[in-house]
């Protein structure tokens, strides 16, 4: 069963044994160790009524004195052990989750991170998880061992004294009547206040994706405003979960100084009617104080699970959302591999159900070897061509065959290890520019990098730079200029030796030298694997082998650049208005 099918099928609680599941048996120590903390406290009460027998009939103590020490002292150290080993445990669930998680948005369908906010995605992964920890050592651990703490100090109260332990219970029977109906209040606030802590981290993410434009608009001011609304929204709803928690906990608090109080008032008449002895009062009242403890354990675990319970309902939100198939990583192309072949035939596709379709009946074949070129007005659906090809959305209807077969035949990672692909706006991850080059082959040799930089005119520019190849380029490549990352994006793709190179307008922001040179290299590639070339820009592929003319969604003409400026219309057009502004 998949981690979404996993998620769909289980309640919080369940989903939640299944991060615990790998660390059972370090739970179950810690547990243990816990309960061992536990009984040790059980026994102080009884050693301490033994103790004042021994006094008030003149016998000696050190037996009850050294008992005594012994329990304070192993309870102590049995505590911190015990601690220790189940924060550890906790720690050690909070990172299967995040890796878990983080593991599965890698694999997001392209469809389903365009309907996200990244920030809010972080935000899962960040503090959605961190919530886990507590989860696991107050709720699971603590319902777990408080629980029988609770049960077996209760037992040896009525041991004690069974009309101080009806007492007792008859208080605590009246605070947990209103903790139920503090509860379910608790598990609102906090699921508002995890959905405003995404929402917060996708108001900063937005700016901070966008700075420069925003302080060259001089919207700082208004950007701080939304942000600050976002924040305090957070601390409102933080408030409110806070305020609830403090309730319950308040509340658990005072039926255990109502229970003293009652304890000691009915305990003491009955002392002075002689139904009890001193002893068994300062007995059942050191069991009083020590019932705080797995009380608040309780409540604690219930307040706590409420609050992991929404930090769990938003990562299954997050397992829930499509994703590609599992698949290890594929071989890369031998360098002598045959160029691919690809053909549409009558595809339609939308990008959602409520949206107007991009392409409507798109057909056409590309032979292998060779370049085709794909222009048309802005809209014409060229760049989705190359999402349908990389498979970041399936068609609705129609059939894309890659070497003669259907794309959802091929195994995605196969399918992409046979493509080199350079995106529109040619984006460069934070790192170094090794890094960034070696992305998508992380075993390409030395030689073969320097090839492929001088390939791309990118070796002097490396030369330059202080620390070579291992300069940092900064948060998306921002300490390089457009023309420079798109180079980068094109040596890249040319590392992975592509039996299909996608060129998405590669080369708009580069000089005419530098365009010129890329150009000649595109040429070359393209004697021996397949190119497939989006340009607005006619003069950089008038020397393409076919060129298709898009509009509106469709396929409107094929053919050389000769032909179709005497053929159709709209080419023709676009190609004198080129022209002209290049000779003007």
């Amino acid at each position: 069963m998949s981690i979404a099918e996993t998620a769909a099928v289980q309640p919080p609680w369940r989903q939640l044994l299944g991060y615990v599941r790998p660390h059972r048996w370090t739970l179950l120590a810690g547990a243990l160790l816990s309960l061992v903390t536990g009984a040790t406290g059980l026994l102080l009460p009884l050693v301490a009524r033994g103790l004042i027998d021994d006094l008030s009939h003149d016998r000696p103590i050190t037996g009850a004195l050294v008992l005594l020490s012994a329990l304070v002292v192993s309870n102590a150290a049995v505590g911190a052990l015990g601690s220790y080993v189940l924060r550890r445990t906790a720690e050690s669930v909070v990172l299967g989750a995040r890796k878990a998680l983080s593991s599965y948005l890698l694999r997001l369908r392209i469809a389903a991170v365009d309907r996200s906010e990244p920030g809010d995605l972080m935000a899962r992964i960040t503090s959605d998880t961190t919530l886990l920890r507590e989860v696991t050592t107050d709720s699971l651990v603590g319902l777990g061992t408080g629980g029988l703490t609770l049960v077996a100090t209760v037992v040896l109260m009525g041991v004690v004294d069974p009309v101080l332990l009806g007492v007792t219970l008859a208080v605590i029977l009246v605070a947990g009547t209103v903790i139920g109906v503090i509860v379910p209040r608790i598990n609102r606030a906090s699921r508002r206040a995890q959905d405003a802590v995404g929402v917060m981290g996708a108001s900063l993410e937005r700016v901070l994706g966008a700075l420069r434009t925003v302080k060259a608009a001089g919207a700082e001011d208004r950007e701080e405003k939304a942000l600050h609304a976002a924040a305090e929204d957070s601390w409102r709803q933080s408030v409110s979960a806070a305020k609830w928690s403090a309730a319950a906990g308040n509340t658990a608090g005072l039926a255990m100084q109502t229970a003293f109080i009652t304890v000691l008032a009915v305990g003491g008449a009955r002392v002075a009617t002689g139904a009890i002895d001193i002893a068994t009062l300062v007995a059942f009242l050191l069991y009083v104080f020590y019932l705080m403890s797995p009380i608040q354990q309780v409540i604690g675990a219930v307040v706590q699970y409420q609050a992991g319970s929404a930090a769990l309902s938003r990562i299954q939100e997050t397992l829930l959302l499509p994703a590609e198939p599992a698949s290890g990583p594929a071989p890369l192309p031998a360098a002598t591999a045959e160029p691919a072949s690809l053909a549409f035939t009558d595809v339609r596709f939308r990008y959602a159900d409520d949206l107007p379709y991009v392409h409507h009946g798109v057909t056409f074949d590309v032979p292998a070897r060779g370049m085709t070129a794909f222009v048309g007005p802005s809209g014409a659906g060229k760049t989705t061509v190359f999402s349908l090809i990389e498979r970041f959305y399936d068609p609705d209807s129609g059939t894309i065959t890659f070497d003669g077969r259907p794309l959802p035949d091929w195994e995605l990672g196969r399918l992409r290890s046979a493509i080199g692909y350079v995106e529109q706006d040619a984006p460069v991850l934070s790192g170094t520019l090794r890094d960034n080059l070696l992305l998508g082959n992380a075993e390409a040799d030395d030689d073969t990098v320097r090839r492929v930089l001088k390939t791309t005119r990118l070796d002097t520019f490396v030369g330059g730079l202080p620390d070579g190849l291992d300069t940092l380029v900064g948060h998306r490549g921002t300490k390089l200029s457009g023309g420079e990352r798109q180079r980068v994006a094109i040596a890249r793709a040319l590392l992975r030796n592509p039996r299909l190179l996608l060129l998405d307008e590669a080369t708009s922001q580069l000089d005419a030298v530098n365009e010129a040179a890329l150009r000649d290299t595109v040429t070359d590639v393209a004697r021996t694997t397949t190119v497939l070339v989006v340009a607005h820009r006619l003069s950089t592929v008038t020397s393409a082998d076919r060129i298709v003319v898009m509009e509106a969604g469709q396929v409107r003409a094929v053919g050389t650049h000769r032909e179709l400026v005497a053929a159709d219309p709209l080419y023709a057009e676009l190609a004198a208005t080129q022209f002209l502004a290049a000779a003007g």
